[in-house]
């Protein structure tokens, strides 16, 4: 991976589900040229795997504190993912 690349786990809680969060993170994801995946949790809160150039991670980051209309975001936790294996595109899983 060249050296301006990233890659990020990343937990948003608060009402991000039945809201189309997921819908919303793969355009915007796909807007930015990231690779990765979402998918809602039980717990009621949505994880994204997202990976790509570092500036295009960062706008990612801060596009989540916004969300589409209705998601009323209380926390992002992002954490450092190994980028190997992230296949390219951006899905919805789970």
């Amino acid at each position: 991976m060249p050296d301006d690349q990233k890659a990020v786990l990343v937990r948003i809680s608060g009402h991000v589900q039945g809201v189309s969060f997921r819908v919303w993170t793969q355009r915007e994801a796909r807007r930015l040229g990231l690779n990765g995946w979402v998918r809602n949790e039980r717990d009621g809160s949505v994880t994204a795997l997202i990976s790509g150039p570092e500036e295009a991670v960062a706008s990612m980051l801060e596009a989540f504190w916004q969300g589409p209309p209705g998601a009323e975001v209380r926390s992002i936790v992002p954490e450092p993912a190994d980028p190997s294996g992230v296949a390219a595109g951006f899905d919805i899983t789970g």
